[in-house]
């Protein structure tokens, strides 16, 4: 086969350095990739929102499946755009990826299939969801109704800082168009989680949990942020939790797109609140995680690429299971200081001291190469995982291996997974 990755950061370098190990790969692009995934495929250099040159590109290199990372394309229609050239595409039709692209979309999504999930409400006017404070005070959570590359929620422990966020998002239009409607939460307590399915518009294939740490400082403190670190798998993620959730918010979730005429084909990334009552929906995402995908593809066994194609194509056999390493994953990112604000690009990185760490794969997500050098192009520049066969000597290992890389612009968090150490 044939294969265009779309996107350039650490999940689409994790991705193509998995699918390059199948016997069934042919030929691999990724697009714009980075140094890191130029390893394992050809780099095209067209950006992840250009959907008229990617779809140019797939069709007159013949590509057998494009395979989308990050939201952007999803949101504007790359499976669309793809499937009117005759090409297939691992990804949600613009309709479908509403589940990421439209908070209100999920809820009402939610409350039509009778998904667990927060008491809610959407506004438009910046009066109106100052009334619903009133009634409903902190803590509670505003989010923005569109993407907002991760930055678009805030969970207010004071009415002024709801307010605040309503400024923000309603008013002062912080994220653009993104925020010009909101969805205003009960603020629910508990352990959050990840959990990712693989779907084919009517079947769901489980696809691993995992942990993120979304703070940009240690003991979860400072703003969010696309994400610091993750382990996998998630340490509560027993069998019969799985199964709960799979039986009650995937499948629910598939079953009611399919009705309203928009199935949905992809990876299905939810994101959990495990409550006193049992796991409720926080948000959707329409494609795999990031960090959880470069702590997850080195623990996954199957060879994704066939159950993609498959999927792709709504042939999903319900019979499928992928198959999973014994032990646990790590990934820590290396990110440039100032992130998520603004921060310094050009710093000078040597990975050369990472060689002596054993089951170390170092994602590359915001570089570049400068001559014979590699620089930092990102916030999130690397993602650094270990495999191990526990949690305690996974985290161990990637740690190890952070300190063996010189970045002298980058930092980490040294927390991840502390809590479940």
């Amino acid at each position: 086969m044939r294969v265009l990755i779309i996107g350039g950061g650490g999940r689409e370098h994790a991705l193509a350095w998995k699918i390059a190990q199948s016997p069934m790969l042919t030929d691999l692009f990724i697009a714009p990739g980075n140094p890191g995934a130029a390893a394992h495929g050809t780099i095209v250099p067209i950006a992840a929102d250009d959907i008229a040159a990617l779809v140019d590109f797939a069709r007159t290199q013949h590509i057998d499946l494009v395979i989308p990372g990050p939201e952007i394309p999803l949101a504007l229609g790359i499976t669309d755009a793809l499937a009117a050239a005759g090409i297939a595409c691992f990804g949600p039709t613009r309709a479908a990826a509403q589940l990421e692209a439209s908070k209100w979309f999920t809820k009402q999504i939610c409350d039509q299939a009778g998904i667990p999930t927060a008491a809610w409400a959407g506004f438009t006017d910046a009066g109106a969801a100052r009334a619903h404070l009133a009634t409903h005070p902190a803590p509670i959570v505003i989010k923005a109704d569109g993407l907002a590359g991760g930055k678009g929620v805030v969970v207010a422990m004071t009415d002024d800082e709801a307010d605040a966020a309503i400024t923000a998002m309603l008013e002062d239009r912080r994220h653009g168009e993104s925020g010009a409607s909101i969805v205003i939460e009960e603020c629910m307590t508990g352990t959050e989680m990840s959990l990712f399915a693989l779907c084919d518009g009517k079947t769901a294939l489980f696809c691993g949990t995992a942990m993120d740490h979304k703070r940009v400082g240690e003991n979860d403190t400072g703003p969010n942020t696309g994400g610091m670190g993750a382990i996998a798998p998630h340490p509560a993620a027993t069998p019969a939790l799985i199964d709960t959730v799979m039986d009650r918010i995937i499948r629910p979730t598939l079953a009611m797109m399919a009705a309203q005429g928009t199935p949905f084909r992809g990876f299905l990334f939810a994101g959990l609140m495990l409550t006193d009552a049992g796991p409720r929906l926080i948000e959707f995402n329409a494609r795999f995680g990031d960090p959880e995908c470069e702590a997850l593809m080195p623990l996954l066994a199957s060879d994704p690429l066939p159950i993609l194609n498959a999927a792709a194509h709504g042939t999903l056999d319900p019979a499928t299971r992928l198959a999973w390493r014994d032990g646990a994953a790590a990934s820590v990112i290396i990110a440039a200081r100032g992130y998520p604000g603004a921060y310094a690009q050009g710093g000078v990185i040597d990975l050369a001291g990472v060689s002596g760490v054993e089951h170390v794969m170092v994602f590359q997500a915001g570089t570049r190469r400068h001559g014979n050098r590699l620089v930092s192009a990102g916030g999130r520049v690397l993602a650094v995982t270990a495999v191990a066969t526990d949690r305690r000597d996974a985290i161990d290992r990637a740690y190890q291996a952070v300190d063996a890389i010189s970045f002298i612009e980058g930092f980490c968090r040294r927390d991840i997974g502390a809590n479940y150490h």
